[in-house]
């Protein structure tokens, strides 16, 4: 072959891509008045849909209750704009044990276009990587603003655009609570998504590598390798059993050096667990204590690089603090200006709507009741932003089948039943091959209640059929088999 038809070869090849972006960047993309499209390749955004065109949901947020509602759209009735910081759903219950090596990061992140194929291929079926920045419900307009990589020397800055919807759903989640503590944000760690897991992983081994180098103090190695965990609701606890197993059954293998001065301590301003029973809560004590953690009743007052404050002045030094202690309203959330439930959250009638806005509803740990619904804010739980999610979607496909799709055409359209919420259970695990399993729908019910190896048995049977897809489903499953085996990763990549 001839160098001429290699270079023709070569090139014509090569435009591939450059004619898929040009063509991604065609109508229903429009250019904004302040970008020139012969300066800026910047669309606008979306404008709104016409009579002839399929109706647009858009979806704030890819937690539990937005992927899914995504899930459950019927694409055939309408196009489905996802807009979030992040490309993939977390599956929180297993997120613990990715921080010590059990679960590798990407059996517990599913994408968001495994979840919903449509935006992947659907030509009116987008996922945007962005902030949403405010809502004008009269246009019914979301205006949002690029999610930017921030590292590196060519740092591209974030741009606005916006989108226009004709259902929106609200379904950004919550943030985690600070209770306005100094120095929490600064210095503490927090378990909710794949980056945090990430970060406790590396600091957890980089201070178990210091601490085996020469000339280290006793009291420094002894604070490098004290794990604080503050929260004792499920997610602290289970880290908390997660960790103790990794220094038992990894550290006091492969650092047998600094095996004696490793320590992990929870720290709970009331119960533990409150939400299951006594019962149920005093073996999980026991577990944690006879696994090595030490159990803290306390306030923190303050945190401060090293160590951290209790109400009753005692100091705690930690060379890993990860904050587990519920979750509030984020600053977004707080910032629209809608009816809000208690606790700061939106507040949503019977069919999870925003009763002062035309086509807006909200779901998830955003969203609770108003008080004129007489129904109780329900907790922040995955199960209960999942029910959410998948009602939301029936109601929505209903509403789409009976003509009122598109924005401010549903007033007169039977939604049918309420959203009625059935507790299904918790379940926890506390290390050693150990969980509680506690089925009633409250605590004075009745039903399956126990605790031990079967519960251990039952709570991964039952997180392994919950995973989103069959490939996390196979990955989680490799994942336990090769820990169980071999023992878990301790790369620090």
């Amino acid at each position: 072959m001839s160098w001429r038809r290699t270079l023709t070869i070569f090139f014509s090849t090569s435009t591939r891509p450059f004619n898929s972006i040009r063509r991604s960047l065609a109508p229903p993309f429009s250019f904004s008045s302040h970008f020139s499209s012969a300066t800026s390749p910047f669309p606008s955004g979306l404008d709104p849909t016409k009579t002839s065109d399929k109706p647009r949901v858009v979806v704030l947020g890819s937690g539990w209750a937005g992927c899914r509602l995504m899930k459950g759209i019927d694409t055939s009735i309408y196009d489905v704009v996802c807009i979030s910081p992040r490309n993939h759903m977390v599956f929180t219950p297993l997120l613990a044990s990715t921080c010590v090596g059990t679960l590798e990061f990407r059996s517990v992140a599913e994408p968001i276009a495994r979840i919903q194929p449509a935006i992947s291929h659907a030509p009116g079926s987008f996922f945007f990587l962005a902030h949403c920045r405010g809502i004008d419900t009269e246009k019914h307009v979301v205006h949002c603003e690029t999610v930017t990589d921030a590292s590196g020397s060519n740092i591209l800055e974030p741009w606005p655009f916006q989108v226009s919807y004709d259902k929106l759903v609200i379904a950004s989640g919550a943030e985690a609570s600070t209770f306005g503590i100094h120095g929490v944000k600064e210095h503490a760690i927090f378990l909710r998504e794949v980056s945090h897991a990430q970060e406790i992983r590396r600091k957890l081994l980089l201070n178990l590598m210091l601490s085996d180098v020469p000339g280290i103090s006793e009291e420094e190695k002894s604070r490098l390798l004290h794990c604080v965990v503050v929260g004792g609701g499920p997610t602290g606890v289970e880290f908390s059993g997660e960790l103790s197993d990794f220094i038992i059954r990894d550290v006091h293998e492969r650092y047998s050096h600094v095996k004696d001065y490793i320590n992990v301590t929870l720290i709970e301003a009331n119960e533990i667990l409150s939400s299951f029973d006594v019962r149920l809560r005093q073996y999980a004590i026991n577990q944690l204590t006879k696994s090595g953690v030490r159990l803290v009743r306390g306030v923190v007052k303050a945190v401060q690089p090293q160590k951290l404050i209790l109400n009753d002045d005692t100091e705690v030094p930690y060379g890993l603090l990860v904050w587990s202690t519920g979750v509030g309203p984020s600053p977004f959330i707080s910032s629209l200006q809608f009816p809000k439930s208690l606790g700061g959250r939106i507040g949503v009638d019977e069919w999870l709507r925003v009763p002062s806005e035309q086509d807006v509803f909200s779901i998830g740990d955003c969203s609770g009741f108003l008080e004129s619904t007489g129904k109780h804010v329900l907790p922040a739980l995955a199960q209960v932003a999942e029910r959410q999610g998948k009602y939301l979607a029936s109601l929505l496909n209903q509403i789409g089948k009976s003509g009122g799709g598109h924005a401010n055409s549903a007033r007169d359209v039977d939604l049918g039943n309420p959203f009625v919420y059935k507790h299904l259970g918790s379940m926890a695990t506390v290390g050693s091959y150990k969980a509680l399993v506690d089925l009633r729908q409250s605590k004075e019910g009745k039903g399956l209640s126990l605790a031990g190896f079967i519960s251990w048995f039952i709570w991964r049977s039952a997180y392994l059929t919950r995973v989103v897809s069959w490939r996390n489903r196979f990955y989680v499953a490799i994942n336990w088999a090769t820990t169980f085996v071999f023992g878990r990763d301790i790369s620090r990549i």
